[in-house]
């Protein structure tokens, strides 16, 4: 008897295909489970790499599970490789807390681009926040100078800003001097996505294009009083799925991530009233995700 017929069918999506290596929570939505989904519903093919798998994110008491390491990392690369699966539009990272582990994401950076050279490598540098690290220093500077030389589009906090260029962010001015220097060192699209300045938060973003100097520019972020994580890694991935349709507008790809944030937040919150769970300052997660199917789909 003959063996059945197999059929492997898989169907491109004609927005491009992400390769996610990022973190990975079983309860709340941070890492992939706030970037995939999101991407998915802008059009794009994902396929996610946990990098590390928690029981939940690192703001509880505790938290358990596994972290892969470098070999793990590029096993499942050499995996796809020999299926002929690893052609990419592009690479999407967030957390990362091993230099092993960051030096096989520069491994897996040259290894796609062999493949596909026009590969877009969006990196979202988890540092820190509010004055504090989340890593190691050695893995900042692992950060500042291999990794930033690689990225298209670089989408720092304003402390993690700070980290990569040295320079203390006090003024919309010290922030877009902060993305010419990142510019400098590689990347032709920066994003710093919260920048409190005098009660205010910002965003800045800058895109250096060929010819002629950075085209710069600032949104001013309505604060929602609520505590949320999760909102970078859902920035980020908002960035990369909106700058891929408007390449050569960086401004009107962030203001459409932003207001995709805004009303996933708004909703977030109403979707709390309407099921008693209230979140405010100081709260431990955000669940924005979970709440999609009750607030709807965002339409800009």
């Amino acid at each position: 008897m003959a063996p059945p017929l197999i059929l492997a069918l898989e169907l491109p999506s004609e927005k491009g295909r992400v390769l996610c290596i990022q973190s990975h929570t079983v309860q709340g939505y941070v890492g992939n489970k706030s970037a995939v989904f999101p991407l998915q519903l802008l059009g794009y093919d994902v396929d996610p790499i946990n990098s590390v798998q928690f029981s939940n994110h690192t703001g509880y008491p505790s938290c358990k599970g596994q972290v892969l390491n470098g070999d793990k990392l590029w096993d499942l690369i050499e995996g796809l490789e020999a299926n002929d699966l690893l052609f990419y539009t592009h690479l999407l990272t967030g957390y990362i807390g091993s230099i092993s582990f960051l030096n096989t994401v520069l491994k897996v950076v040259d290894k796609l681009r062999s493949i596909n050279p026009k590969l877009t490598y969006v990196c979202d540098p988890v540092l820190g926040d509010e004055e504090k690290l989340y890593v190691t220093q050695e893995l900042v500077s692992v950060f500042r100078e291999k990794v930033v030389p690689v990225a298209t589009m670089l989408t720092p906090n304003q402390f993690e800003a700070e980290q990569l260029t040295g320079l203390r962010i006090t003024s919309e001015q010290d922030g877009r001097e902060a993305c010419n220097i990142l510019h400098a060192a590689g990347p032709s699209k920066v994003v710093i996505t919260s920048i409190n300045i005098d009660g205010n938060l910002l965003l800045i973003g800058s895109h250096q294009k060929e010819k002629g100097p950075s085209l710069q520019f600032k949104i001013l972020i309505s604060k929602i009083p609520a505590y949320f994580t999760g909102t970078g890694d859902l920035t980020t991935a908002l960035l990369l799925g909106w700058s891929n349709k408007y390449p050569e507008n960086l401004d009107k790809a962030a203001e459409l991530s932003v207001s995709s944030l805004q009303i996933e937040s708004c909703g977030f919150i109403l979707c709390s009233f309407h099921t008693g769970k209230i979140y405010t300052d100081g709260s431990k997660d955000d669940e924005l995700l979970e709440c999609h199917s009750e607030s709807g789909p965002s339409r800009i």
